[in-house]
């Protein structure tokens, strides 16, 4: 197959962002386009492959075994360098499971689709069928849920009025 010639690399780049493992990431795009194989998929389009490894990815993470695992895996001490920033959070694979158990499917995909993926809003309202102001309000509610599960309030901080 063509498509995973083509498109195969920037792929299995994706999953192993989501799921930081490059063994896991090989199988899942490996099924995915067995998958499309015994479908007679033979040309699917990239926007669709990108769509099929972000949910594929996402149901991994959503998997209670496969979080566990991950999580024991990744010690606080070594977690290693910062993958994605929301904001001036860093999403952490523990805060990425945390977020993505508080979501709906579609602000789950925009969430990814931002800062995995590194979209602009009205690349993701194409590609989630939504306006871009609907993707805003997501991503807001998104950054306050990320200010929750931070242990942050969502409040602004009052601001001291003394001159330096």
């Amino acid at each position: 197959m063509q498509a995973y010639e083509r498109y195969g690399p920037a792929l299995v780049r994706k999953a192993e962002r989501l799921l930081c493992n490059h063994d896991d990431a090989l199988d899942l795009v490996q099924s995915l386009f067995a998958d499309l194989w015994n479908q007679g998929e033979r040309e699917p389009a990239l926007g669709y492959l990108y769509r099929c490894v972000t949910n594929r990815c996402l149901n991994v993470l959503r998997d209670r075994r496969n979080r566990e695992r991950l999580l024991a895996l990744q010690e606080p001490a070594l977690r290693g360098p910062a993958r994605i920033r929301c904001d001036d959070r860093v999403l952490g694979l523990d805060l990425l499971v945390k977020l993505l158990a508080a979501l709906d499917a579609t602000s789950q995909e925009i969430l990814v689709s931002r800062y995995v993926d590194e979209l602009d809003q009205a690349e993701i309202a194409a590609l989630v069928g939504l306006s871009r102001k609907s993707v805003g309000k997501r991503l807001d509610k998104i950054h306050q849920l990320v200010r929750a599960l931070a242990g942050e309030a969502s409040e602004p901080r009052a601001v001291s009025g003394g001159a330096p």
